[in-house]
This record gives C-alpha cells, structure tokens and sequence, in this order.
C-alpha cells in the first residue's frame, strides 16, 4: 500500500466497530433489514404468477448472506486494506443494486396487477397489502445498494 507524498494520507478499509461508522459500510445494517423484510414479506404471501415471486425471494435471500457475509469480513478485517477488496466491493455492490432493481420492477408488476383484482377476499387483501410493504422494501433496499456502490466506488478511487 503506497503512501500519498504530499499529505502521508493511507487510504484503507475500515475494519471492527468502524464498519458501522463510516460511509459506505454503515450502509451493510440497513440492506439486511430491508432485504430481510422483503424476504419475509414476500414468504408470507401466495401470489399468482409465482415466477416474480421465486426471483424476489432469490434475489433477497442471495442478497442478504452476501451482505451478511460481506459484513463479516470487513468487520472482520479479512480484507487488509486490499485494492481488490474495495473494487470487489463496488463490484458486489452493483451487482447487487441491479438484481433488486430486476426484483423489484416485477413485483411492482405483480403488485399493480392484484390492484386491479376487485374480488378479493380478505386474506388476497391481507397479501396486497403485504405485497405494497414488500415493493417498497425492495426499492428502499435497491437504493440502499446502489448509494453503497457509488460511495463504495468514490473510496476505491483513492486507492
């Protein structure tokens, strides 16, 4: 790791407790309880078609243990204030951001369609309103990803 001449400026990683401090780790708490709760939102309700459904519920349970993972290490400090590690970092992060995104896209979809549904019992009305707590989720958690990954990218920039 080279030292910046002019101001002795290190760049690193945070590691420990600072992970839950500094930006764009403090972001990691967040995307697992936005991502938990559209996992468990979305397990909660039987919607028809279950394609959308099968991919949020895939997206939102790869996308937390990564985070969680990914937290680990960090928190850990696995990485070492490695380059790789923070481009793997901005990486994973928009990875991330762009599965939510074509998670959420369809469940809105979904969600719009039972809308339209003015049969519904209470039980399909119970889901709808599952299903509205479980889009927003998903955008609040693809957001979340997505300024990770910008903030993510603006530190590997100082590497």
């Amino acid at each position: 790791m080279d030292m910046d001449m002019n101001t002795g400026y290190r760049p690193r990683l945070p590691s420990g407790c600072a992970i839950f401090t500094e930006l764009p780790d403090m972001f990691y708490i967040l995307e697992i309880v936005f991502g938990g709760l559209v996992w468990t939102l979305v397990a909660s309700t039987f919607i028809e078609p279950h394609n959308p459904q099968a991919w949020v519920m895939t997206v939102s349970v790869f996308c937390f243990l990564m985070t969680l993972i990914w937290m680990f290490v960090f928190g850990c400090g696995t990485h070492r204030s490695s380059r790789g590690w923070a481009a793997a970092d901005v990486f994973y992060h928009f990875v991330a951001t762009v599965l939510y995104l074509s998670a959420a896209v369809p469940l809105a979809k979904v969600t719009i369609d039972m809308a339209e549904n003015s049969s519904r019992n209470a039980t399909q009305d119970m889901y709808y309103k599952m299903d509205i707590s479980a889009t927003v989720f998903a955008y609040i958690a693809t957001l979340l990803y997505f300024l990770h990954a910008i903030f993510s990218a603006i530190r590997w920039k100082t590497f």
